[in-house]
């Protein structure tokens, strides 16, 4: 048989335009998800005990595996640098190197990808089972918005608990350094706070914090659009789950570039 270039190319077309088309109903999709979100946020009924309820699931009960990740990370920060800065005789910025990576960089980073693969995937895998057992639809013929019920309160939830895991996984990030740094490589307590603190400035928080926001609108989005998209039965949700959780770990990473870049360009 003999092989037919134009039929190849015309099944590659086929195959790209699908793709395409699905991107964009995609991108659509999540757009019209977010700016439904925030016209809920503003309209009643107000659901104060739902918000309170998922900030509970999501923010409190992520507190353990966030102190333990950000620790160690600032532990291993710590050792790493420890062996270029030996070289030059340049310990001391070993704390300003910590503090400074955790703050701008690493403490945003790691909550919001701890958060997107432990509160991602429970959010898309409750949505979608509500989903395909039919109960979203369920919520409609109640007159109930299914924005308004399921996505507001875990939204308002996760802008609020991710900045504040972040700040507290950049203070245990720099325990962790500060550990290392005056237990094994003998800087002095008072010279390591100071090299800490003294290079830290109020926009590198603020940095942190608004690319937590961005973070959490990321996770929040595109989880609930999963779920709430789900077809297929239980194999349809595993694989809704499967696609939140590694589409909002490339998004967390494209976004921290952008907002990088931005306010680097922009000090």
């Amino acid at each position: 048989m003999r092989f037919k270039p134009y039929i190849f190319l015309l099944k590659l077309f086929a195959r790209w335009r699908r793709a395409v088309r699905r991107a964009f109903l995609h991108i659509g999709g999540l757009i019209l998800l977010f700016s439904g979100t925030l016209y809920w946020m503003v309209r009643p009924p107000f659901r104060k005990f739902h918000v309170l309820e998922q900030m509970r699931d999501m923010g409190v009960a992520s507190f353990p595996i966030v102190f333990l990740i950000s620790l160690f990370t600032g532990i291993v920060l710590a050792l790493q640098s420890a062996y270029q800065m030996q070289k030059l005789s340049a310990e001391m910025y070993i704390a300003s190197l910590v503090s400074l990576s955790l703050v701008r960089e690493l403490g945003p980073v790691l909550t919001a990808l701890i958060v997107a693969g432990r509160c991602g995937a429970a959010i898309t895998a409750e949505l979608g089972t509500m989903k395909v057992t039919e109960q979203i639809d369920a919520l409609e013929t109640l007159s109930t918005n299914p924005i308004n019920y399921l996505v507001v309160p875990r939204f308002v939830a996760l802008i609020v608990m991710l900045p504040i895991l972040t700040i507290y996984a950049d203070f245990f990030g720099i325990i962790g350094g500060y550990l290392i740094g005056v237990g094994k490589l003998d800087i002095s307590h008072s010279m390591y706070l100071k090299m800490t603190f003294d290079p830290m400035q109020v926009k590198d928080v603020i940095t942190g914090c608004i690319k937590s926001i961005s973070f959490a609108t990321v996770i929040c989005m595109i989880s609930c659009f999963e779920g709430m998209n789900s077809e297929g039965g239980a194999e349809g949700v595993g694989k809704a789950t499967t696609s939140s959780v590694v589409r909002s770990f490339i998004m967390i990473i494209v976004v921290d570039c952008f907002f990088t870049a931005l306010f680097y360009f922009m000090k």
